[in-house]
């Protein structure tokens, strides 16, 4: 169907997407690098037009959508933002929303000369903005502790059952290696850091170990305060090996039951930091 001026592209039972004003597609329309695109690629990509009500978003789950079916995978790049206004059939400032709110998302970044590239979609990049959101949000003992304990009793019971027998010994020699580190916070700190990362590792998921290495680091500043109190080192280096025990052997109720008696432990000198920090 062609009106004088334009090429006009309907795809079946969607709406019409106005592709250009000079009677050709755009060269090189293609959701990834390669060869000029054809006019369906304009319109795989953009579907239908969107409505005016919420575009960023709609812009933004339609990319997402697009990710999640395989049609955009990592390092693919994306058209120029002049081809997609014309694909999405919308201005510049809703589009722009869209790709700012993915690149925040850690989904698209920006390429020298404009273009955006999916990202390595890896969890690390893609829990980063919920690690800044917990970083400079007020700080909530009993939430923090409630969301570790959800994720990282998951983590503990995935590691009991699917740890290498490398990785469980790691797991152990860790905990014990905690006994030479009594007077010493900061490489008791140190140790801790990685003895909770081998358990995260050894689940073997790597998104669920991001979440749980993220909500460790929330408060780590009241922490290493508790660190510093009497008993509580030693305390902690022997919960860590009861939970190694347990990991070691395959048992993961206990080592589940294991590790929350830990998290309490450490919430609760966590409560003593933060009343002793607010008085001073």
């Amino acid at each position: 169907m062609k009106q004088q001026g334009s090429t006009v592209i309907k795809p079946a039972n969607q709406k019409q997407v106005e592709v250009s004003a000079a009677g050709q597609e755009p060269a090189g329309f293609s959701v990834r690098s390669g060869p000029s695109a054809t006019p369906d690629a304009v319109t795989k990509f953009a579907g239908s037009t969107l409505e005016r009500t919420s575009i960023a978003e709609r812009v933004s789950n339609r990319i997402l959508e697009m990710i999640k079916s395989g049609n955009l995978k990592s390092g693919d790049r994306l058209p120029t933002e002049q081809q997609m206004r014309i694909a999405f059939g919308i201005s510049r400032p809703p589009l722009r929303e869209a790709l700012k709110a993915l690149t925040i998302m850690g989904v698209l970044e920006s390429r020298q000369g404009g273009r955006y590239t999916v990202t390595d979609l890896s969890p690390s990049r893609l829990v980063a903005p919920f690690n800044v959101m917990l970083s400079v949000a007020e700080y909530d003992v009993q939430e923090h502790f409630e969301a570790r304990t959800v994720v990282d009793l998951e983590l503990v019971r995935l590691c009991t059952k699917l740890a290498s027998a490398e990785h469980r010994q790691r797991i152990m020699k860790l905990a014990v290696d905690g006994h030479a580190f009594y007077d010493d916070p900061v490489a008791f700190r140190l140790l801790d850091v990685e003895f909770h990362q081998a358990l995260y590792d050894g689940a073997g998921n790597r998104l669920l170990a991001a979440l749980a290495q993220g909500l460790y680091n929330v408060g780590l500043d009241v922490r290493r305060v508790a660190s510093t109190f009497h008993g509580v080192m030693k305390k902690s280096v022997a919960q860590h090996c009861e939970i190694a025990d347990a990991v070691g052997t395959g048992d993961a109720s206990a080592a589940m039951a294991a590790y929350r008696r830990h998290l309490e432990h450490v919430c609760e000198t966590t409560r003593q930091s933060m009343s002793l920090v607010q008085k001073d």
